[in-house]
């Protein structure tokens, strides 16, 4: 398996498949996609080469993300060339949910295992001022329809925002007391172009965190390949909750992803200066070049980002890489 001169290791991979976006998310894109690279984005058998290479180096997770991935018109194919790959066990997806009950059946038939879903808000409105869109009764019914087609590993994704949603924690701790999937609150990240944005409404997710736990809240214990979400339950509730807090005390310390993004730039973290450029190299007959890139590439790894210093990186905003 991939490791670091850290000594972590690394079983994930989230791999970008387009940097298009279909909603303007106001921590994220606010004025809507812009198109500044005209790059084409990774194709099949590049994403094959890609799947293929990164099991062999110990890869056994997946995520498949954006941008928004299902502005793919191929993304059943893209999901089943990553489920039919020897040594992939989990075929993830991020999504912002547009046109989940449509398109949902054909991901799962394609072999998803799991997936997460973004809803800043449960209030139809709020949920529209945060994205842009009225999509949120869509979403909705695409998880209800995830639970009537057996399908219940599920992750909602919420980025809390002092001045947008952060006073709607009870409406989302409620929904959770009948609602059996797993809330993902992320903490507000600086990027190269949300600076005043992120000032304006970070929340702490140590101060969740505190809330959580005078509420009754217990940490869930960890699975060796969890991400660095810490989780919570509560026997009162069905649901249970997740705090990606990547400003917290030692959070780098348990990294165990990579990067590659929808132009096949692989990136060691989410907040590093640059990418390293694979796709020169993505080929069967290039398999052990590649292979030897992605080692060598790791060796350079940072222990820690900087955010608490300022410094996001080359990062402008999170759908360059998929977040």
């Amino acid at each position: 398996m991939l490791q670091d001169s850290h000594g972590r290791r690394f079983s994930y991979l989230r791999l970008s498949v387009t940097d298009v976006c279909n909603f303007s998310c106001n921590y994220c894109l606010p004025d809507g996609y812009q198109c500044t690279d005209k790059t084409e984005p990774l194709t099949l058998d590049e994403i094959r080469q890609l799947a293929i290479t990164f099991a062999k180096l110990g890869t056994r997770k997946i995520r498949i993300t954006g941008g928004e991935p299902s502005v793919r018109r191929d993304l059943p194919d893209i999901i089943r060339i990553v489920a039919d790959t020897p040594g992939i066990t989990e075929v993830a997806i991020t999504t912002n949910g547009y046109r989940l009950p449509e398109f949902l059946p054909s991901w799962i038939d394609a072999g998803l295992t799991k997936l997460n879903v973004s809803i800043d808000s449960l209030d139809t409105r709020q949920f529209q001022a945060i994205t842009g869109h009225d999509r949120l009764q869509d979403l909705l019914k695409g998880l209800e329809l995830a639970h009537e087609l057996g399908f219940n590993n599920i992750k909602v994704n919420a980025v809390l925002m002092r001045e947008h949603n952060a006073d709607q924690l009870p409406q989302f701790l409620h929904w959770l007391r009948d609602t059996p999937i797993s809330l993902r609150f992320i903490e507000l990240m600086q990027t190269g172009e949300n600076k005043e944005f992120f000032a304006a409404n970070h929340v702490s997710g140590d101060d969740i965190k505190k809330q959580l736990l005078s509420q009754g809240w217990q940490p869930a214990l960890r699975k060796p390949d969890d991400g660095p979400a810490q989780e919570f339950w509560h026997p009162d509730y069905a649901g249970r909750i997740g705090l990606i807090m990547p400003y917290s005390k030692d959070f780098c310390s348990t990294c165990n992803r990579l990067r590659i993004s929808s132009v096949g730039k692989l990136h060691l973290c989410l907040f590093g200066e640059h990418g390293y450029d694979l796709r020169p190299l993505l080929s069967e007959q290039k398999s052990d070049q590649l292979k030897q890139e992605i080692r060598m590439s790791l060796s350079e790894k940072k222990a820690t980002h900087f955010l608490h210093d300022g410094e996001s990186g080359a990062i402008s905003h999170f759908a360059m890489i998929g977040g």
